[in-house]
C-alpha cells in the first residue's frame, strides 16, 4: 500500500509540472500575440505621435558628448540567422524581424531582437551582470512607461566598460550611471529622427529574455506557436 501511494504522489506531483509548465507556454504566446497585427496599427500611430513629439527636440548634439562613437553605413535587413556584429555590445546592423518591447528586464536580451529595437528610435542600456545592484536601480530608474529605453545585463562577450549605452549608429560607454553624459544621450537619440524607422513601435513585440526564448526552442518556434 505505501508503495502504491508513493506512487500515485509521484504521478500527481508530474501532472502539477506538466500543468505549470502549459500554462507558462500559454502566458509566453499570448504576450506575442499581437506582434502581427497591433504593432502595425501602433506603429503607425507611434509615428504620428513622433512627428508631434519628437524626443530628441533640444537635445545634446552628438559631437558634444564626450567620447561618443558613431558608426555609418549600417545595415538593416531582417534575418534569422546569427549576426557577427561590429562592436560589443551592438550599435546597429542586420536584425531579426521582430523587436525587443523597451522595457527593464533582468537578464540578457536576444541581441538581434534588441537591435530591431534601436532601429526603432530605441537606446538599449546594457551593464556588466557583476554591477554592483545599486548602480543597477538607478539604470532601471531611467525607464518609465513609453519610454523608448531598453535596460539589460549583457553577457554574450566581455563589454568595453562597465556599463554602454547604445542607439542606431551610436555608443557611449561609462563608468557609472552618475555620468552626466547618459542623461545629454538618452535626449539626444531617444526617439531619434536619424534612424532607419523613426516613430515605429517599442512595445507589442517581444517581452521575452533570450533564457526564456531558449526554453521554448528560440524565435522561430514562438512564431509557429502564435
Amino acid at each position: 500500500m505505501g508503495k502504491s501511494s508513493a506512487e500515485r504522489r509521484k504521478k500527481a506531483a508530474e501532472r502539477r509540472a506538466q500543468r505549470i509548465r502549459e500554462e507558462r507556454r500559454s502566458r509566453i504566446l499570448k504576450i506575442t500575440a499581437v506582434a502581427g497585427t497591433a504593432a502595425v496599427v501602433i506603429g503607425l500611430v507611434g509615428f504620428g505621435v513622433y512627428i508631434e513629439i519628437n524626443r530628441s527636440d533640444g537635445g545634446t548634439e552628438p559631437g558634444e558628448i564626450e567620447g561618443l562613437r558613431t558608426f555609418e553605413n549600417l545595415t538593416n535587413n531582417h534575418v534569422t540567422k546569427p549576426v557577427d556584429y561590429e562592436t560589443t555590445p551592438p550599435a546597429g546592423g542586420d536584425h531579426h524581424a521582430l523587436w525587443q518591447n523597451c522595457g527593464v528586464y533582468d537578464e540578457p536580451l536576444s541581441t538581434m531582437n534588441a537591435v530591431h529595437s534601436l532601429e526603432h528610435g530605441a537606446v538599449w542600456i546594457t551593464y556588466d551582470p557583476d554591477l554592483q545592484q545599486e548602480q543597477v536601480q538607478k539604470l532601471e530608474s531611467l525607464y518609465s512607461q513609453g519610454s523608448y529605453i531598453l535596460v539589460s545585463p549583457y553577457d554574450e562577450a566581455e563589454m568595453p566598460s562597465p556599463i554602454v549605452a547604445s542607439a542606431w549608429g551610436n555608443q557611449l560607454e561609462l563608468e557609472s550611471p552618475d555620468d552626466e553624459r547618459l542623461t545629454s544621450f538618452l535626449r539626444t537619440f531617444e526617439r531619434s529622427g536619424k534612424v532607419p524607422e523613426p516613430g515605429a513601435a517599442c512595445s507589442d513585440g517581444l517581452a521575452l529574455t533570450k533564457a526564456e526564448l531558449d526554453e521554448i526552442g528560440g524565435i522561430e518556434a514562438l512564431r509557429e506557436g502564435m
